[in-house]
């Protein structure tokens, strides 16, 4: 068995070492950005909002297939159209839009090492980084085109920023205000809410209000100003309405009405979900919290962190809308944490987590790729039959680039196992190599057929070939944004929000639904739906002439 040295000793980290790690934090970021058409929901979504400023050239309201989207400021949207039409010659625009979320999250991944390291000392800043990669909430959604990863970008900055605000305020004044502002125009009040918030809790401790960090605060609220106001301004000046839509309607007026009378039954939800969410970097952090125990009303480094988790979880606890992919901020300051354990985590506790790492990532490494070869074989084993029966009609061949992939990568993993030198990050390191090499058996081998059941490609062509030649409109009932926008990119066909005066009708049902046509006001003409969803099913109606 691998044993660890004392808590003692740590070996530091080498040239060689870090571009090791370098490469293993790029891997893990670029793949999966590329290669697959808009997913549901928010990765099609997002594209959807991003095509509209490529088609309309429209860079301050974002829109869905044309109808104003308000729900969010539009940063994230306008980098992911800027990367779509800076790499459109090479790549498609979806493909080019999610290099945006790869972007944000590489910067995510370089201020949680500065922060680390700032904080904790040299070796910290990888340990925190590596550590953030192999969480497991992050695994999905760091590959998507969603706004909470420009968010992520902003607080793993304002982690940056407190932590330099004792020794270089200026700077750590322009990181706050700078990470405050891009927090805000990609999700809105969240980000000030959190930066004011962590900032009324650090002062509680007497180590925070000195003269440094008050000149970094002065310094964070003027460079936060234009971030702050000028979309705002913008905005309003093209439209009061939809500036009071989504100032008062969609953002302050909801948490009102929420606080007033919201369902508080989901309080606890992140609490349910962080130990798998947050794993490993959740039981690191806990024990580098036991650890400093004593340490906490003295020490700045562990009053940051803990601070930000805690008013992170009760502030994102009490928001209207509670989702797995809202608890990524809390992610950072537990990874911070996490970073500080490594130096007095027991041998025992470090040679479970390593062993578990291996034996977990190998097995499913080996039922990928059993399961890989026995689609392409056309064996009878159940797991085939269940795949086969899972996609339907889904043809497997080799795609020869990436079964080379998969391979070197498969290979690289079992010389890692076996070779890396011992050292107290070695069970982080393997984790996060693990969780890298089932990511990218995913987006290479299990590629053509996760995009065969995710993907609405065919569906599209099938209802665009279905249209009528001569039509006004299509109204829709129960189409959702995601659904719309992907419509107007891979068919360029637009739906209406509403079921208004239109001759053409399309509705999102499911099998047990109620037909339209039973009502006598519309002749279904079409009826179609991913392979994969035998539920989700959507129809086309034309309006009969007795009612037009």
């Amino acid at each position: 068995m691998f044993s660890y040295p004392s808590a003692t000793h740590e070996h530091p980290i080498t040239q060689t070492k870090a571009l090791f790690l370098a490469l293993l934090c790029a891997i893990w970021v670029i793949t999966g950005l590329i290669g697959h058409d808009p997913w549901k929901p928010e990765d099609a979504q997002s594209f959807g909002l991003a095509y509209h400023i490529l088609q309309s050239g429209d860079w301050l309201i974002p829109a869905i297939a044309g109808e104003p989207y308000l729900d969010k400021p539009p940063l994230f949207y306008m980098t992911a159209a800027a990367c779509a039409k800076l790499f459109s010659p090479t790549l498609a625009l979806h493909d080019g839009a999610r290099l945006a979320s790869g972007f944000y999250t590489a910067l995510t991944l370089l201020f949680t090492g500065l922060a680390g390291r700032e904080l904790f000392g040299s070796g910290r800043g990888w340990a925190a980084a590596i550590i953030l990669i192999g969480c497991l909430g992050m695994l999905v959604t760091a590959h998507q085109l969603v706004t909470d990863l420009a968010l992520l970008t902003g607080c793993a900055m304002m982690q940056y920023g407190y932590s330099l605000s004792h020794r270089r305020p200026q700077r750590a004044g322009v990181l706050l205000g700078t990470g405050l502002g891009i927090g805000f125009m990609s999700k809105g009040f969240i980000a000030p809410m959190l930066f004011l918030l962590i900032s009324a809790a650090l002062l509680l401790f007497r180590n925070w209000r000195t003269r440094p960090v008050f000149t970094s605060f002065g310094i964070a609220a003027v460079c936060a100003l234009p971030w702050l106001v000028i979309w705002p301004f913008l905005l309003y000046q093209r439209s009061p309405q939809l500036f009071a839509e989504w100032a008062w309607t969609l953002n302050i007026g909801r948490w009102f009405g929420y606080a007033r009378g919201g369902d508080y039954d989901e309080v606890f939800y992140y609490i349910k979900i962080l130990p798998w969410f947050a794993w490993p970097a959740l039981p690191l952090a806990a024990w580098a919290a036991w650890q400093a125990r004593n340490r906490v009303l003295h020490q700045f480094e562990f009053q940051l962190p803990l601070v930000s988790f805690a008013v992170m979880l009760v502030t994102l606890s009490l928001v209207p809308n509670i989702k797995d992919i809202f608890a990524l901020p809390m992610l950072l300051p537990l990874a911070l944490l996490a970073s500080a354990s490594l130096s007095t985590l027991r041998r025992g506790a470090a040679n479970a987590l390593d062993w578990f790492g291996i034996m977990t990532f190998g097995l499913l490494a080996i039922l990928m790729w059993w399961g890989w070869t026995g689609l392409l074989l056309d064996n009878h084993a159940k797991i085939t039959q269940w795949l086969k029966e899972y996609q339907p009609g889904f043809i497997p061949t080799v795609h020869t680039p990436m079964f080379w992939i998969a391979i070197i990568a498969t290979v690289l993993w079992l010389v890692m196992v076996w070779r890396v030198g011992r050292s107290i990050r070695r069970s982080v390191t393997n984790w996060a190599a693990g969780v890298t090499l089932i990511w990218v058996l995913a987006m290479t081998i299990w590629l053509p057929w996760l995009d065969s059941g995710k993907s609405y490609r065919s569906m599209v062509a099938s209802l665009k070939h279905a249209l009528p030649a001569q039509y006004d409109c299509i109204a829709s009932q129960r189409v959702d944004d995601t659904q719309r926008a992907l419509l107007q990119y891979l068919g360029n066909i637009t739906i209406r929000r509403t079921h208004g005066d239109c001759g053409l009708l399309l509705t999102q049902e499911n099998r047990m639904s109620k037909r339209e046509e039973n009502q006598r006001e519309w002749k279904q003409i079409w009826e179609g739906g991913r392979s994969s969803d035998k539920n989700e099913r959507f129809r086309l109606y034309r309006k009969t002439v007795d009612n037009r």
